[in-house]
Parts: structure tokens; sequence; C-alpha cells
């Protein structure tokens, strides 16, 4: 008998695509399908060494770039957990059976515009997406987050820990700037920490970074040094990992890592909290300033802070009992 063959769509971003993790496993493992992923050529990385998914294709800017080979997969059914204009027209064009999910977007407008909570709280988006696909017959496997990485670079973390010895790492990127940890903060939180700190993000974060570094001895700055994939298997070897919300963020959960997370525009009732496995699951703190009634202020992060004061952020206090 033919396997089915079921197309997922994310083609975006690293923590949204890590984030169907989950359902990617039990398509694969509860159907017994044949799974291809369609993503961002940028993003690729975060999905081809995946053994559950079974063929990935890319586009740079358009689907119509892979339209002629998509149509000829004739699969038996699309899986769309981006759900956006470019989505609907692609499963247009494919005219196969497909799934989607609640995206919840009139209720984030009113909990960030008017902060009216009309979002259920605790419900994570992986189990939003297990309940609108629950027709297809799969459950949740409880098993949390997956993350593959080579074992090229999967070397390079044990290397990096057999070298450096116990580490934290704090994540400084992230791409809106109204999410990532500022500078008087990361300040903060380094001088409650005594083994090395390793400091991770790309390019954007790298004026913070080397400030930093000229304030504390016992920093090691990889901001914009390493790849994703590297940075990633220098998490998955680090003794905890201090993040705001952002892709890193992810992939430490994907890792059951200890996490300490520091909260700025964003709010875990919007579903992106670090979701770990039910069985066993490491620890996760959540900073965030209290009746602070403008945030959330967007779902996805702002280029500044609407009020100008970050308030989020820059009243934070710091405790990192919960990691010694």
């Amino acid at each position: 008998m033919t396997k089915k063959k079921i197309l997922v769509l994310r083609f975006s971003s690293i923590g949204d695509i890590v984030v169907t993790t989950p359902i990617i496993r039990a398509l694969k493992t509860q159907l017994d399908a044949e799974i291809h992923f369609l993503v961002k050529d940028k993003f690729k990385q975060t999905v081809i060494t995946n053994p559950y998914i079974h063929k990935v294709y890319t586009f740079q800017k358009e689907t119509s770039e892979c339209i002629t080979q998509l149509k000829d997969e004739n699969y038996d059914l699309v899986v769309d957990l981006h759900k956006n204009l470019r989505t609907s027209k692609l499963k247009l064009q494919l005219g196969k059976p497909s799934y989607s999910y609640n995206k919840l977007n009139i209720s984030k407008l009113l909990l960030t515009k008017f902060h009216i909570n009309l979002i259920p709280r605790g419900i994570h988006l992986v189990d939003r997406y297990f309940e609108s696909l629950s027709a297809l017959g799969i459950v949740n496997d409880g098993q949390g987050l997956d993350y593959f990485i080579s074992p090229e670079d999967d070397f390079f973390g044990r290397e990096f820990q057999k070298n450096t010895g116990e580490y934290t790492v704090l994540v400084l990127g992230a791409t809106h700037y109204t999410k990532r940890i500022p500078e008087s903060l990361c300040e903060k939180i380094i001088a409650n920490i005594v083994h090395p700190v390793v400091l991770l993000g790309g390019n954007d974060v790298t004026s913070v970074s080397e400030a930093l570094i000229k304030k504390f001895s016992h920093l090691l700055n990889y901001t914009g040094k390493i790849s994703l994939n590297q940075s990633s298997s220098v998490i998955k070897y680090a003794k905890n990992v201090i993040c705001p919300d952002t892709g890193l963020m992810h992939i430490a959960a994907a890792f059951n890592k200890k996490i300490e997370m520091y909260w700025g525009s964003t709010d875990p009732i919007l579903g992106m909290y670090p979701y770990m496995p039910q069985e066993n699951p490491s620890e996760v703190k959540h900073h965030l300033v209290k009746n602070l009634h403008c945030r959330p202020c967007t779902k996805i992060g702002n280029s500044k802070c609407p009020k100008g004061h970050f308030k989020c952020m820059l009243e934070q206090t710091v405790s990192l009992s919960s990691l010694d």
C-alpha cells in the first residue's frame, strides 16, 4: 500500500518552525506518512536534518518558484501551520484537501491593542495545532519539541563544553528590539553568574556584546560568529539558558534545558512560551514586570517601545536562584 504523502507549510521563522515539530513527528509516526515540508530557503537549516521529514522544499521570495515540483508530488493532504494569504493561494493551486488552525488573530488584536483578554490562558500553540488536526487521528505524544543538528555541529558543541567547562548561555538576539534583553539588564544578570557566560545572537547585537565584553572577564562572545546550528549545539551542552522571546528559546526547550526567560513586549499568554516534554521537564522561570498595563503591546515585537519607556524590560528584577 502506498504511503500517504503530506505537505506541511510553515515558511518562517526559527521559533515558529521549531514548534511545528510535534505535529511533524505525530504525522510521521502515527500515520506512517511521507512528510514533505515547505519553508523559506533562509530557514531550511531548522528542518533539513529532521529525520521525520522525507523532503524539504524551499523558496526565496515566492512559492511560485517551486509550484511545479509541488504539483508533481501529487500530495494527499496539505497541513497549513502558517495560515496566511500566501498559503491560501498555494492550497488553491495544489487543489488538495487541507487542514489549518485557528490563529486567534482577533483575540490577539483585542489583547495587544485594547487589553481585552479573550485568549484561553495556558494553551500553547502546539496544543492548538493538535486540537485543529484532531480529525486526522493524531494525538500529542507528550515528548515536546524536536531540534536535530548534524554530527559536525554536535561535535562543535561537545568540544566547546569540554574546553569551557560548565557555562550559561545568554541569548542577546531577537528579531525585534522590544523582545531583546537590553544591555543594562544583561549587566545585572551577568553580575550574578560566576562561571563562564556565552553570548549568542546575530550581527545585529554585536554592539551590545562588545560593550559587555569590556565590562566582564568571564564572557565568551559568539554573537555573529557562528551558525544557527553551532549556536544550537552550544545551547544543547549548556548548564542553562537565559533568553528573551526568540527562536533560540524554542531550541533550548527542544533540548529540555533549564530556562530563565525575560519577557518584554510579548507575553506567555499568547501561547509561545517554552514547550517542554510532559515527563521530566526542565525548570522554566518566567520574568515579567507585574502590573504593567501596556503589555503585551504586540504579538511579535516592535522596533521600539510604543510608549517610549520600555518598562517591560528596564524595570525587570534579577533573580537566578532557580538555576543554581
